[in-house]
């Protein structure tokens, strides 16, 4: 009976669970192969050690949480205003938890900083694309980090004055969609 090894994409997406969990001091071989119920040596398949995981992993993350969700949303519709609305209708399944856990770990790690200002700032330009199809130059910026704030940090708001969440982020996209003084 031939051996079954543990996918890659296994190892990663156990790292990414820890990572969320307990920051990037959970992310160790020896307790992801007990969450996985493998032995440690089926991780030195895939990676030749803690760090190439830890690389793979951020990754994969940027993978899923930028290019895979521009994609997704620039193929839904070509209105600016409508790829808007997919974004933050998307918003929601995204697993924030690992995206604090990397805005931590940022904060200590200059590799992690570095990789995500490279997020940050592809993820305002692509933003910036879109409103600035609707709007001027410093209306468009300022739309932007409103509305990357608002992606980001809006998971972390508890709804007040008797709306959900969703409302109050329908509510602020409203706003953020209006008319502006631009082309």
């Amino acid at each position: 009976m031939a051996k079954v090894r543990t996918p890659r994409s296994a190892w990663i997406d156990a790292a990414l669970k820890a990572l969320a969990v307990g920051g990037p001091e959970a992310v160790r071989v020896e307790a992801l192969a007990t969450d996985l119920g493998v032995t440690k040596g089926g991780f030195y398949w895939h990676f030749a050690d803690r760090p190439a995981l830890l690389g793979e992993m951020l990754d994969v993350w940027e993978q899923a949480m930028v290019a895979d969700v521009i994609t997704r949303v620039d193929s839904s519709a070509t209105d600016p205003r409508a790829r808007l609305r997919q974004l933050f209708a998307l918003a929601p399944t995204a697993d924030f938890q690992v995206e604090l856990a990397i805005r931590d770990w940022s904060r200590r790690e200059p590799d992690v900083a570095r990789r995500l200002r490279r997020v940050d700032k592809g993820r305002m330009d692509w933003l910036r694309s879109l409103f600035i199809q609707f709007c001027g130059d410093d209306d468009a910026e300022a739309r932007s980090m409103l509305a990357y704030s608002l992606l980001i940090g809006g998971y972390f708001v508890a709804p007040h004055g008797g709306r959900s969440r969703r409302q109050l982020i329908d509510l602020a996209l409203d706003r953020l969609l209006a008319d502006g003084d631009g082309p």
